[in-house]
């Protein structure tokens, strides 16, 4: 594998293969958390590392444990606990060590043990048949896009906060708007990959 294909992959897990805002997973962070800039990119970041970290676990526990042994149906449930526990071991750093970040995160925290994002991700790196190094590639790309997406849509959501729109648009619905805008914004990345390294 050449530095190209790396590349390659970072671009389209970042931009073409959003999945917050091409794959709509990984949507109750990036709505709750996403009202202020500081804890946006704090999520994106615990995000971001959440994913690598699940990646350098989950990867070579299904190529050199479920594969031989034929324990594949035991996935969804490890790959679970594992998330989890990485999950867990990155709260108790963030109360030690940033406790303003822990609480500025809160209960989307926890739940991210449950992001469909970091599961989709350690899931799509194994039926892609990458190695482990394109699969830690893929997963900071992932983690990338979707800091990208939170630090940008806080960025909207604090010019919201000064608009004065219709009263039945008013809260939520300005808000999903919003994002729709903004995932379309990311469909016009569609074949960027293609032309540039095709």
């Amino acid at each position: 594998m050449d530095f190209r294909f790396f590349v390659a992959i970072i671009m389209s897990a970042t931009l073409v293969n959003n999945y917050v805002l091409r794959q709509f997973l990984g949507v109750c962070p990036f709505l709750g958390v996403s009202k202020e800039k500081k804890s946006a990119v704090g999520m994106g970041l615990a995000v971001t590392f959440v994913m690598i970290m699940a990646t350098a676990v989950t990867w070579p526990v299904q190529i050199y444990l479920l594969n031989p042994n034929n324990l594949q149906f035991l996935q969804t449930i490890v790959f679970i606990v594992i998330i989890a526990t990485v999950v867990q071991l990155l709260e108790i750093v963030l109360l030690k060590f940033f406790p303003p970040l822990y609480k500025s995160l809160g209960i989307y925290l926890p739940l991210m043990t449950t992001n469909c994002a970091v599961f989709a991700l350690t899931i799509t790196n194994i039926n892609s048949d990458f190695s482990f190094l394109g699969s830690l590639i893929n997963a900071l790309g992932s983690g990338v896009g979707f800091l990208l997406a939170m630090i940008l849509f806080s960025g909207i959501r604090e010019q919201l906060e000064s608009a004065e729109p219709p009263e039945t648009f008013a809260g939520l619905p300005l808000i999903l708007i919003s994002a729709a805008i903004l995932s379309l914004a990311f469909f016009g990345f569609e074949g960027i990959i293609d032309n540039l390294f095709g």
